[in-house]
């Protein structure tokens, strides 16, 4: 089960990158591929996370389903607003995803 959670992880990253990507040149899909894209992303990256009996994990493990959920903001800002606003969302979204999962592996190899 945990490899098609990655696997649909996967698809839904590449697909809100080109629909991040493919905004710049005003085409009228590109946030719907985005929304998609980060929608199945965070089913795949929620769904996929462990029981975790370690405070710190848990707080880890809440923040990557905060910067999943700010993926799927940033989806909904690209629709409604018609300037740059979204890209801070985005940074957001991205910092905690990076920070998690740079964190993650360290903090289960302790346990």
């Amino acid at each position: 089960m945990k490899k098609y959670l990655d696997i649909l992880f996967m698809v839904g990253s590449v697909f809100a990158l080109i629909g991040a990507a493919v905004y710049i040149t005003h085409w009228e899909y590109a946030p719907y591929m985005f929304i998609i894209g980060s929608v199945t992303a965070a089913i795949g990256q929620i769904f996929a996370q462990p029981q975790a009996e370690d405070p710190t994990l848990k707080r880890l493990y809440r923040q990557q389903m905060f910067g999943a959920l700010a993926l799927v903001l940033t989806g909904i800002l690209m629709l409604y607003t018609h300037g740059n606003e979204w890209i801070i969302c985005l940074l957001i979204a991205a910092i905690l995803e990076l920070y998690t999962a740079i964190r993650i592996p360290q903090e289960e190899k302790k346990h």
